[in-house]
Order: structure tokens, then C-alpha cells, then sequence
């Protein structure tokens, strides 16, 4: 069997999963796959990124995984963390809207109501906005359609105030994006299903999820549905990094261009130096990905795609500097508030165990859809509008011992209406075009780490499939 040689360019988590996942399957079937990994920064996990100082663990980019996607469990066990996972906190959660922290009403799935006591009880909503939510229990089901934005599904159903005030914090907070863009089919298909199979959202949820098992729990020792790991998310980066092939990693170049030639491809890395390669994995951004194809038409759309930027600002406090405590884990903000931060968590409180016992650690984030500026402030400015934006509700008497703020430009690929539709045209074109290059990532097809493992064990099966006439 003559060699094959794979390139992955990109090697945030998706490409340093596809490359370990493949090293370890030609490995055990003693396939003759050569895989090189090629990484344009100095470092590996792209926006996986964790620092720890003064005995605190501190997440720059994504501070969890939701525990019911598998794929990223396999992938910690894969490399021998299953010991270090921890599971967040489940306390109280809130919302900022007219004028004041709102407890996030009981019984919420994704901001809509499956309990109607704790949503009626609730101050986020006007007497009317209440009744315009019930609405959901007699209005027809919505006319079957191929896809249509977040906030034009969910406004039919449950009206204005229920999404600005609840609904809309919530997915801003996921995907950093303006929910009368988003596409529902993309992000959340099954509300379609639910609204179309029970007509009702609230009776439809009822109904179709699943019950969660009635066990005692000591007080306070309430699970979330998030895991991480005690020495931060980039533990995971770094032990699976260690797991790949000696010499198989060049990190520190750019790819350039990607060109057929015959039944091979030509990789064009900065300063002239060129692979070639039998297939090719491109786990980066849809912008970088159209740049490298952009001498093919079909890739023209991810020219236009959208990506929101976004910064975080964590922030160490004496617990004794909060004069007013909240009991709870964090909170979101409603878009019309008149708020530049878009959520704070108090880690030190999600996460035991990442701070000191006589320390708060509070992690918040700007960069609204509407308020792109925000990011491309200095930091001592970034800093200062949180520390306004917190005293309206928190009484923090002191400076923070330190601070750290983050910054992610373009790193929130925006899944707009018609996104399903537009990446399946590209799929097609690029298999018949150019077989045996794969796009895999956040940009396309899952964003958050599990998603972008999914993807990275399904390109790993497709370059299998498209060898397996070799092997």
C-alpha cells in the first residue's frame, strides 16, 4: 500500500482532535497514513485558553462543555482526565431587565416557560407580557417553512417580552449574536419539530423532555449541566497535543492557498514553502478557509458569513470588597437595558475550587451584537465600564487585585437564516470539485467544543472513506 499523506490546517480543538483521532486509527489498523497538523500561532486549542495566577484557574475563552454531549467526554477520557473533571454549581441565576436583577424563573428550558406558577410569579414581565406568553397555548402552529430567525419563531409564539427579557439573554449569551438573525434551523430544530408535532412550545416541552431522576441531594450540593477540568480546559489541549506523533505539528505558519493538482493537493505556507498532500482537513474560520480556496467560485459565500467579536474581563476581588453579595452564580442582561456588559458569572461561586477561599473571581463579557466598539477599547476603559455596569447591582467598594481582559475578534461565526442550506451547497460543490478536502469547525456545522469534536471525529471518517479505495 503506497502512503497517503494528510494535512489538517487549523489546530484549535477540532484539528487537534481530527489529528489525533487519525494518528490513532491508522496506528491501529497499521495504515499507512501520514497526518501533519499546521497551526499559523505559536500555540495549539485556539480560543481554549487558560491561565492560572495568584491560586486562581482562570478561563480566557470557553469555562465549560455541556455534560450530555458525549463526544467530548471520550475525548477526556481519551487522554486520561476523566479524574480531573468537575461539575459546575447549579445555584440561582439571574437576569437584569427593567431596572433590576430578576431570579431566572424555575422550570426555564432555553428561556421558555415549562412551569407556569414560577413564570407567572415572575417580575421580568409586565401583566401583559404574561398574557400575551400564554398565548402560546391557543395560537395555531406556525406554517411549515424551511428555516426563519430565532426571534420571529419565538415571537409568534410567546410575544416580545418574553424574548427580549428572557429568551434572547440566554442565546446572545451562547452565540453572541442578534436573535432576529440567527437561524432556528441551524441552532435549535427541535422547537420546530415540538411546534409542529404539538402545536404548543410549553405543552410540546412538557411532554417531550425527559424527566430527570428523583434523588436526594444534600443542601448545596446541587450539580449544574456543565462539566470542566480542576486545572482548566487547557489541560485537555495540552495532553492531547502530547499524545500526537513526534514531528507531526508545525505551528507558527500560515497557509496561504490550497490548489488541486492531478489527484493531489498543493499546500502554500508563507515564505514559499509547499506540502502536498493525498487530502486535506480545514479546521479554521470560514474566512481563512475562503481565502485559502478562494481561486474556487462555490466558497464565495463564506465571504459574506458573518463573525462577531466579543471580550472578557476577569477580575479578582477580596470577598470582604462585595458589600452586597447575591446568592446565585451569575447573570444576563436584557438587550434593553441600559447595560454595556452582556452577562457576568461569579466563578468563584460556579466553579469551587478556582479561586482562593478568601476571594471572588468574577468573569463578564461585552460585545453585544449592536456594540462591536466595546471590544476595540483599551482595557483600563474595558475595565471600567464593568466596574460601572456591576456597581448598579453589586456595591463593589474596592479596585480588583488584577485584571485580566480577553479579547476574541471575529470568533463568534454567526449561523444566519438559511445557514443549513448554504453550508450543504458548499459541502456538494467542494466534493466534486475537490475531493478529499473536508471543512470541519465552529464555523460550519456545531459551535462550542463538543460540537467541534463531533465534527472533527466525522472528518476523520470522511477521509477514511475517501481512502478506503487505496487501502
Amino acid at each position: 500500500m503506497d502512503q497517503k499523506k494528510v494535512i489538517i490546517i487549523g489546530g484549535g480543538i477540532t484539528g487537534l482532535t481530527a489529528a489525533y483521532y487519525l494518528q490513532k486509527k491508522a496506528r491501529e489498523e497499521e495504515l499507512p497514513i501520514e497526518v501533519k497538523l499546521i497551526e499559523a500561532s505559536g500555540r495549539l486549542g485556539g480560543v481554549i485558553r487558560t491561565e492560572t495566577r495568584d491560586g486562581f484557574v482562570i478561563e480566557r475563552g470557553p469555562d465549560s462543555i455541556i455534560a450530555r454531549k458525549k463526544s467530548a467526554l471520550r475525548l477526556i477520557e481519551e487522554v486520561g482526565l476523566q479524574d480531573k473533571i468537575i461539575s459546575n454549581m447549579a445555584g440561582r441565576s439571574y437576569i437584569y431587565a427593567r431596572g433590576r436583577l430578576h431570579t431566572m424563573p424555575d422550570g426555564s428550558f432555553m428561556g421558555i416557560p415549562t412551569k407556569v406558577t414560577p413564570f407567572a410569579l415572575s417580575g421580568l414581565f409586565s401583566p401583559l407580557g404574561k398574557l400575551r406568553a400564554a398565548g402560546d397555548f391557543i395560537l395555531p402552529k406556525g406554517e411549515p417553512t424551511a428555516d426563519q430567525s430565532l426571534g420571529v419563531f419565538f415571537r409568534r409564539r410567546l410575544g416580545n417580552e418574553v424574548v427580549e427579557n428572557l429568551i434572547d439573554p440566554l442565546l446572545s449569551g451562547i452565540y453572541a449574536g442578534d436573535i432576529d438573525e440567527l437561524s432556528l434551523m441551524a441552532l435549535f430544530p427541535n422547537f420546530y419539530e415540538i411546534e409542529q408535532k404539538y402545536r404548543s412550545l410549553v405543552i410540546g416541552l412538557n411532554k417531550s423532555m425527559p424527566k430527570p431522576p428523583k434523588t436526594a441531594k444534600k443542601p448545596g450540593s446541587k450539580k449544574g449541566m456543565f462539566i470542566s477540568l480542576s486545572t482548566g480546559l487547557e489541560e485537555l489541549v495540552r495532553q492531547v497535543e502530547r499524545r500526537l506523533e513526534k514531528g507531526s505539528v508545525l505551528k507558527g505558519k500560515a497557509v496561504n492557498k490550497v490548489e488541486r493538482t492531478g489527484s493531489t493537493y498543493q499546500v502554500y505556507l508563507e515564505k514559499g514553502e509547499v506540502e502536498t498532500a493525498d487530502s486535506v482537513v480545514i479546521a479554521t474560520d470560514h474566512f481563512h478557509a475562503q481565502r485559502m480556496l478562494s481561486a474556487y467560485p462555490f466558497m464565495e459565500p463564506f465571504k459574506h458569513m458573518p463573525a462577531n467579536s466579543v471580550a472578557n474581563v476577569a477580575m479578582a476581588f477580596p470577598k470582604s470588597a462585595i458589600e452586597k453579595d447575591i446568592d446565585g452564580t451569575g447573570f444576563l442582561v436584557s438587550r434593553n437595558s441600559d447595560f454595556r456588559i452582556t452577562a457576568c458569572t461569579w466563578t468563584h461561586k460556579k466553579w469551587p475550587g478556582t479561586s482562593p477561599d478568601n476571594m471572588a473571581l468574577l468573569r463578564c463579557y461585552v460585545g453585544k451584537p449592536d456594540d462591536q466598539e466595546a471590544v476595540n477599547l483599551t482595557d483600563d476603559q474595558i475595565t471600567e465600564l464593568v466596574l460601572r455596569d456591576l456597581n448598579k447591582t453589586m456595591n463593589i467598594k474596592a479596585k480588583p487585585e488584577f485584571t485580566i481582559v480577553t479579547r476574541w475578534r471575529k470568533a463568534m461565526p454567526q449561523y444566519t437564516v438559511g445557514h443549513l442550506e448554504r453550508i450543504a451547497k458548499v459541502k456538494a460543490e467542494l466534493k466534486q470539485e475537490l475531493p478529499g478536502i473536508f471543512l470541519a469547525g465552529g464555523s460550519y456545522e456545531g459551535v462550542g467544543i463538543p460540537g467541534c469534536i463531533d465534527q472533527a471525529e466525522a472528518a476523520v471518517g470522511n477521509v477514511m472513506e475517501y481512502f478506503k479505495e487505496f487501502f
